[in-house]
């Protein structure tokens, strides 16, 4: 997949465990904890946008794009 989530990263940087964040943005610390791992193919920009204001942050922060190697 192109694009990489560093989710775990700002977390971190914030000093923010998964449950504190899932509680403060509203979702369940399961779905959370998928968006960290990065178990996921989708995400809806009102919970994107939650993480962002509760993290303080930018969604590049989050998300990064990487183009996949073609393999001919």
């Amino acid at each position: 997949m192109a694009i990489i989530l560093r989710l775990d990263r700002m977390m971190a940087d914030r000093k923010m465990s998964l449950n504190e964040l899932a509680e403060k943005v509203g979702i369940s610390n399961v779905n959370l904890s998928k968006i960290k791992t990065g178990k996921v193919s989708a995400i809806r920009f009102s919970t994107l946008n939650a993480i962002c204001d509760v993290l303080d942050c930018q969604p590049g922060d989050i998300l990064e794009f990487t183009r996949d190697e073609k393999t001919e």
